[in-house]
């Protein structure tokens, strides 16, 4: 099976966007991984699992922030409440990549994405590669894409 930052990277390559792979040492949450990488939190992105129903939605928002519930329910016309996905959920539906370094690509793993318009003021964001060893770093437009994830705000504030 191929290592998970070879996924990303193959995913990134067949469409085409410019990205650098950034090592680091293995690191648990998207804060840390920045800090590691010599990037502030904020110009770092986080993903969060969420559940509606029995539908995944990715919601990616700058690492330094929180995600606001209230905020993400108001955005999505669904009778389910979306919650949190547990780390079994998140392990059984995405086996291929470590829990907690989920990439942030929606379409790479056929859900719908929501992304903080934050993120779109940078002109590069730090992202999870899937481990907890590796990072990519892209332009952020590359997070809402041809696929078109929602951008909203998601965050506390």
């Amino acid at each position: 099976m191929p290592e998970a930052i070879d996924l990303v990277s193959g995913y990134l390559e067949e469409r085409g966007i410019d990205y650098e792979v950034v090592e680091h040492e293995q690191r648990f949450t998207a804060a840390a991984e920045a800090r590691a990488s010599g990037v502030e939190p904020a110009n770092a992105a986080k993903d969060v699992v969420l559940r509606s129903g029995t539908d995944f939605i990715l919601a990616v928002i700058p690492a330094s922030e929180r995600l606001d519930l209230t905020k993400v329910r108001e955005l999505i016309d669904d009778e389910e409440r979306p919650r949190l996905a547990s780390e079994e959920e998140i392990a059984d539906r995405f086996p291929r990549f470590e829990v907690g370094a989920l990439p942030p690509f929606g379409p790479m793993h056929g859900i719908a994405e929501l992304v903080d318009r934050r993120l779109l003021d940078h002109d590069r964001v730090l992202c999870a590669g899937g481990d907890h060893r590796h990072s990519v770093r892209v332009d952020p437009a590359e997070l809402v894409g041809p696929d078109q994830a929602t951008v909203a705000d998601l965050c506390l504030e």
